[in-house]
């Protein structure tokens, strides 16, 4: 448990404490009154205090000097066919952390204050939503279980394929295309809308090549409208 929940798991048990005491005690003196009231003021100041001072530390520390709102679109697909990431469940409606998580919706979303750059990299991503980047190995968790993407694995035809990763990005409203070699160590781009917040393209196949003709739907949606321009 974090210190800022200790806090404030203390600084509760001790107010629900001292209101059972006052509903208990019908008849008091001045003097618990007067006790009873500063003992409830205390963990409420101390909390109040320590929370606002936490935050500060915090963002201080962090990269972002605060907290953001960072969002990536990315798509999956293993021998021609789409793998989506299991859907969320809960009051949440998330998998992974408050920071970094997917809502089912096939986007990264960064949302609060980030430490250090690398606990947002696509490799931390698939970490905290249950499953594993490296170079040649991905592994999803899907509604009907793991899926393990890896180098070598053959698609339904018998011809070894490859994981390979490619990245979209925009920049000044161009549209570029790139293989990335080491995906799980790539960092988001620091956008919250998509473009100009990145695609990312997971590929498992048995052709090997420098680009992909698959696109994240709001990157399309961009191009064919003519918001953006893609450098083809």
């Amino acid at each position: 448990m974090s210190a800022t929940n200790q806090v404030l798991l203390g600084s509760g048990i001790i107010l629900i404490v001292l209101l059972i005491v006052a509903l208990l005690k019908k008849e008091q003196s001045e003097g618990l009154k007067t006790f009873l009231f500063w003992t409830m003021v205390f963990p409420i100041v101390f909390a109040t205090t320590f929370l606002a001072m936490d935050t500060v530390i915090e963002n201080q520390q962090s990269v972002t000097r605060g907290p953001v709102h960072w969002h990536a679109d990315f798509l999956i697909y293993r021998c021609g066919q789409q793998v989506s990431l299991k859907d969320p469940r809960g009051l949440s409606n998330k998998i992974g952390t408050p920071v970094l998580h997917e809502h089912g919706d096939e986007r990264v979303h960064v949302e609060g204050t980030v430490r250090a750059l690398q606990d947002v990299s696509l490799g931390e991503f698939f970490e905290v939503v249950g499953g594993h980047l490296e170079a040649g190995h991905l592994v999803i968790p899907a509604n009907e279980g793991p899926v393990e993407m890896e180098d070598g694995q053959t698609c339904s035809d018998g011809q070894p394929a490859t994981l390979q990763a490619f990245l979209y990005q925009t920049e000044n409203g161009v549209v570029t295309q790139r293989k990335l070699d080491d995906p799980g160590s790539y960092v988001l781009s620091p956008e919250s809308t998509i473009p100009p917040g990145d695609c990312v393209i997971f590929e498992c196949t048995p052709e090997t090549k420098d680009r992909t003709d698959l696109i994240c739907r709001f990157y399309k949606i961009a191009i064919d409208k003519g918001d953006v321009q893609y450098a083809r």
